[in-house]
């Protein structure tokens, strides 16, 4: 008797136990799913920025294989307003003309207000460009990318650096101007992956001292193994002098990914400045 009552005790135990397992399971699943689905915000993932090219020798994000003269340098700064999720960066840049060909870029992200409360730097971005073949009337000009980033600050806004680089097409068609860029990082934290960027910008000129700016940049970041990032921008750049460039522009969401719509504003500097040469007209 005492034998069948334990084993009978013991077969109720485990019918229990499999209950519970069974129990636990389906809150799990429920957790997450309600976790991913019905409350987004948990999923957004930073939007790592990078390397930027300085205005005028770019369009947002997308660089002109055109670059700084040699010894000529350029300072830039511009704040970034994200919608959902709502956040601030800050960019400050600096480029110099290592030659007429070759230019160094430095460009480095401040974010504020990152889930509300996080501030923080991004890595510290540096990269070279070389332009390898001028444009000619059917072909672009092609230049090559090699770019780095430094770890500077909090683990979310952080690849613990990055290395990589592409390749950068620009050929000027009429009163339009239009650049192709395919970049590739790899990042150095071990979760993540490696990125791949397709951006395309053109720039129509209004007229002699302002420009309209349109851009669609495709990203696969370092989170996931397929595109989430596919935005279009569109801006207005003027040369407020003969050294100093104004953007503005706003950039939309075209994939239901974050962020929803972004605001720019930037300035950049060019110098030394270059004087204009004044052609005199004598008349006998």
């Amino acid at each position: 008797m005492k034998s069948e009552k334990s084993e009978a005790r013991s077969k109720n135990y485990r019918i229990k136990d499999k209950k519970n397992l069974i129990y636990k399971f389906f809150v799990s699943f429920f957790l997450f799913f309600t976790s991913y689905f019905l409350f987004p915000i948990s999923s957004y993932a930073f939007d790592v920025k990078g390397l930027q090219p300085l205005s005028p020798y770019g369009v947002f994000s997308t660089f002109s294989a055109e670059s700084l003269r040699q010894n000529k340098v350029g300072f830039g700064f511009g704040i970034e307003k994200s919608v959902d999720p709502d956040f601030y960066r800050t960019t400050s840049q600096f480029a110099y003309g290592l030659h007429d060909r070759v230019e160094f870029n430095l460009t480095h992200h401040y974010i504020t207000r990152w889930s509300g409360t996080m501030d923080g730097p991004e890595d510290v971005n540096f990269g070279v460009k070389h332009r390898i073949i001028d444009e000619t009337d059917y072909t672009p000009a092609i230049a090559y990318l090699v770019a780095a980033s430094l770890p500077s600050g909090k683990d979310t806004f952080s690849t613990d650096g990055r290395f990589g680089g592409g390749l950068l097409l620009t050929k000027k068609i009429g009163p339009f101007k239009g650049h192709l860029n395919l970049l590739y990082y790899n990042p150095q934290k071990e979760n993540l992956k490696n990125e791949y960027n397709l951006n395309f910008g053109t720039e129509l000129a209004i007229s002699h001292n302002s420009k309209i700016l349109a851009e669609i940049v495709g990203k696969k970041d370092f989170y996931k193994n397929k595109l989430t990032l596919l935005e279009w921008r569109l801006g207005y750049r003027i040369a407020t002098t003969d050294y100093i460039y104004t953007t503005v522009g706003a950039g939309f969401d075209i994939k239901n990914r974050t962020p929803d719509y972004r605001l720019f504003f930037s300035v950049s500097i060019l110098l030394p400045m270059e004087k204009k040469k004044i052609q005199r007209i004598y008349e006998e």
